[in-house]
């Protein structure tokens, strides 16, 4: 991926040479697994600017700035939770508990992982969504501990709001740490951060590129890349809705990805101008009329059933659909991360409030993966318990195939076990 100026210029400054995004993130891990803690401390300088003696915030310091939060928003924030929670819970109630069986002398065993990294995105902005829609979800799985990495400030403090999140969501410990950093020490564990089964959470380029690096060391939920819609409406959908739904998705960063599709002329036309309109009001104007121009844009199709086939092969994060029948098109969407249906399910509420999480496939993985959920924090282990009828019928075949595949040893340790005595 081609990196913009002003961090290229970043990376020779800090490395003293040009380097790719890989190499950068291959220099960090193998650093953090060499010096530990000293090269945790190194970066964060060299990278955050922020000197740091102590990563884990103090419990007390958590729990004031859950207190601190202006009481409309904590109030918004303990609700949105709770949905978050429920819906979860809900899932995690359908899904079997402990042993299972599936047969006569066959079954699995069905457990949380122990423990989970969450990765936070932060530094000089706060993301306390990003914090409630990771940790809880593990935490409704039955996680037994909850680890919260997120970059800090200048000086060396996490915002209230994000410390505050994680409070409400029952984060159980939290570091002053970001980027491909703190995705190393999770993966391999310092002497002050633990290691951790599974690293879940958005990110940069280098965070996802650390995250991928690691993978097969701990699990990782994804590889979540620029965030991405697909506004699927027709004739009778409300052009200022759907310039909304857009605007809200390319105000994200310049590399979001915003789209209409539509059999409507009409519509596509009257979304236009209401884009160009809404445009003008907003705060980060700027950035959206950049990813705009850059990966925006309007699709006209000749009818609906060709935008259904566009949509699921793009297969997008989010789907707003906003048409005259949309339950006769849900079952027709094959590929997304999320479905947003009608005009009282805008994707803003799935973002902050509907219930499931909002960390979702991108780049097209929704061919082939989900939405965060508790499944992502199960682990099966299966189970053999054969009586003796069993074992002596199933003793034959397995060592008639072991045989066949030169493996007399596996064969044998079948059979000497249907002689009596064992010889």
């Amino acid at each position: 991926m081609d990196l913009p100026p002003q961090v290229r210029e970043r990376i020779r400054k800090v490395f003293g040479q040009e380097m790719s995004a890989d190499e950068v993130v291959a220099r960090i891990i193998a650093d953090v697994r060499a010096r530990g803690d000293e090269a945790l401390r190194d970066y964060a300088r060299r990278l955050d600017g922020a000197a740091i003696e102590r990563f884990e915030v103090p419990r007390d310091e958590i729990i004031a700035a859950r207190d601190g939060v202006e009481r409309n928003l904590r109030e918004s924030l303990e609700f949105v939770a709770q949905r978050i929670a429920d819906f979860h819970r809900r899932q995690r109630d359908l899904l079997p508990t402990g042993r299972v069986m599936l047969g006569k002398g066959v079954g699995e065993e069905i457990s949380a992982l122990e423990r989970v990294g969450v990765y936070a995105p932060g530094g000089t902005a706060s993301y306390p969504s990003t914090v409630l829609m990771t940790a809880i979800p593990a935490r409704a799985a039955g996680v037994k501990e909850i680890i919260l990495a997120t970059p800090p400030r200048a000086d060396g403090r996490i915002p209230a709001l994000t410390l505050a999140a994680a409070g409400i969501a029952g984060v159980d410990r939290v570091f002053a740490l970001g980027g491909a950093p703190a995705i190393a020490a999770l993966a391999y564990g310092t002497r002050s951060i633990p290691r951790v089964d599974k690293i879940c959470g958005p990110g940069n380029i280098f965070v996802m590129l650390a995250k991928k690096h690691v993978f097969g060391v701990v699990d990782i939920d994804g590889l979540q890349g620029p965030t991405e819609t697909i506004v699927l409406g027709d004739a009778s959908a409300d052009p200022v809705s759907c310039a909304a739904d857009l605007l809200a998705q390319a105000e994200h960063d310049e590399m979001a990805t915003a789209i209409l599709i539509t059999p409507s002329k009409e519509l596509a036309h009257r979304v236009s101008i209401e884009v160009d309109r809404q445009l003008k009001g907003l705060e980060r104007r700027a950035i959206a009329e950049k990813s705009l121009e850059q990966r925006g844009g309007i699709v006209i199709t000749g009818n609906l059933e060709e935008a259904v086939a566009l949509v699921n092969a793009y297969a997008p994060e989010h789907l707003c659909l906003l048409v005259a029948n949309p339950e006769s098109v849900i079952p027709q969407i094959r590929h997304s991360g999320g479905i947003f249906v009608g005009e009282t399910s805008p994707e803003v509420l799935g973002d902050y409030a509907a219930g499931p999480s909002h960390v979702m496939p991108t780049g097209g993985t929704a061919r082939f993966s989900s939405p965060l959920n508790v499944l992502d924090f199960l682990k099966v282990k299966s189970i053999v318990s054969l009586d003796e009828r069993a074992f002596r019928e199933l003793s034959r075949h397995a060592a008639a195939i072991a045989r066949a595949e030169g493996l007399t040893a596996h064969a044998r340790a079948a059979e000497i076990r249907l002689k009596p005595g064992g010889a």
